[in-house]
């Protein structure tokens, strides 16, 4: 049975698609879209959304959607949460911008203490705030080179970090991230990502051969990695990370901006190994959608930082301070557990799925509401994502050759039947069609062959 949903679409069903899609409207506004817009925007198929409630999207067609895409795993409490909705309101009728790099805002340290009261790691922490992920990536970068006094960095193959110069640096993900903008950020290393004999790496090619270990001055993972493929390291690797980085006095950054803010069923990726890391960087999920990113770190790493060392004019700005102020109450009064309930709601459906069809199902990973189903090829991962459009479910692609269920962690049991319903359907259509269905996408001018980002 579809959900049904209040508000704005009161009655419907979820989904309901009353359309072709995509619908008139919206092949209109895609021409005008693609008139105007910088073509580098890796657009995945043609939803132009008006408005939203919970998981539920309506477009400019009318036609409503099922969103287990949120954002990009972004708005972590739905679309339009009261709470998020009646916060944002509030702080913008007394105060949307005043800047915290010059001047006291008062819900700017309110913001860092409850971020810092989050921290998985234990002793005093301290936090800065920033717009975006992205930028507290940049941060983590700038801060572990200025505590340490050493140059180099460790990142992973397979990362997504950012597009910002030092971000995209770290990110090794997919080569066109790099295409045309090198040289890069020097000092940078990609070591392999996820099984404990991997680890071997640091000290056989690294430190043996490329730099000493008391130059290196951070190793910055994603516990799950995002958008490389939701991939989960083996029980064993993050606790190698923390001993190798124990071991040299090399900054542990975990890069929790996809996998944080209660995602994976905890508030922190991390904690699901026990692993406590020096720094942690958060955006996706922990402001619901507004434009925040936190760096929290042990409070004697920030305290190396002089006045003038770092500073954002809008980051930790009023509003989007509000709405994680709300959001993190949300999270902690319920919404991180839900995530864990949902996530083991649907791993039985979904590795069912997988033993119908193992020829075109070949994995089945994550934790919490970070699911990653992978596929045996690039392009029967695309027809998946397009035929769960026109379904009316939104999902979206990772790594090579993966499709992620990545859902507001409000989602209910209803909503989640449904999905997996829709996505089933979906993997069958895909499994007795083959290529008829990615030939239709891209007859409707929908797909562009480019995925969308972490």
């Amino acid at each position: 049975m579809a959900s049904v949903t209040t508000g704005f679409a009161a009655g419907r069903p979820v989904p309901d698609i009353v359309t072709e899609l995509p619908g008139p409207k919206a092949r209109a506004h895609v021409d005008y879209d693609e008139a105007w817009t910088s073509p580098s925007l890796p657009r995945a198929y043609p939803i132009v959304p008006v408005r939203g409630e919970g998981l539920t999207v309506e477009d400019i067609d009318g036609n409503l959607f099922l969103d287990f895409a949120a954002g990009i795993a972004v708005t972590s409490t739905g679309h339009a949460h009261p709470a998020v909705v009646e916060a944002i309101a509030r702080q913008a009728a007394e105060l949307i911008h005043f800047s915290a790099s010059d001047f006291y805002l008062p819900i700017y340290a309110a913001v860092c203490e409850r971020l810092a009261g989050l921290a998985p790691f234990g002793g005093p922490a301290r936090a800065y705030l920033g717009n975006s992920g992205t930028e507290v990536v940049e941060a983590s970068i700038k801060l572990a080179r200025h505590a340490t006094k050493r140059p180099y960095v460790v990142a992973f193959l397979g990362a997504f970090h950012g597009r910002t110069y030092g971000s995209v640096s770290l990110t090794a993900s997919k080569a066109k991230y790099h295409a045309g903008f090198g040289p890069l950020l020097p000092g940078v290393f990609h070591a392999p990502f996820g099984r404990v004999d991997d680890l071997a790496w640091f000290d056989e090619v690294l430190f043996d051969r490329l730099a000493p270990p008391d130059e290196v001055a951070a190793i910055i993972v994603e516990p799950i990695q995002g958008e490389g493929g939701y991939i989960v390291p083996e029980d064993g690797f993050l606790e190698g990370l923390r001993e190798i980085a124990d071991r040299h006095g090399i900054v542990l950054i975990a890069d929790e901006i996809q996998s944080g803010a209660g995602r994976t069923g905890r508030m922190w990726a991390v904690e699901h190994w026990g692993v406590e890391p020096d720094i942690v960087l958060t955006a996706k999920g922990i402001a619901s959608g507004m434009p925040l990113g936190g760096l929290i770190a042990r409070a004697y790493l920030l305290e190396t930082w002089p006045p003038g060392a770092h500073g954002s004019t809008y980051g930790g700005n009023p509003v989007a301070c509000a709405a994680a102020l709300a959001t993190i109450d949300l999270l902690e009064g319920g919404l991180v557990e839900n995530a864990k309930v949902r996530g083991e709601q649907a791993m039985p459906d979904l590795n069912a799925l997988r033993s119908r069809h193992r020829e075109l199902v070949c994995d089945v990973r994550g934790k919490g509401l970070m699911i990653g189903v992978e596929f045996d090829t690039p392009e029967h991962a695309e027809e998946v994502q397009w035929a769960a459009f026109q379904r009316g479910l939104l999902v979206l692609e990772c790594g090579r050759q993966a499709v992620r269920l990545s859902p507001a962690l409000t989602a209910n049991e209803n909503e989640m039947a449904t999905a997996l319903r829709l996505f089933g359907d979906a993997v069958e259509a895909v499994a007795g069609e083959r290529g008829e269905v990615l030939q239709a996408a891209r007859a409707a001018h929908a797909i562009t062959g480019v995925e969308a980002g972490g």
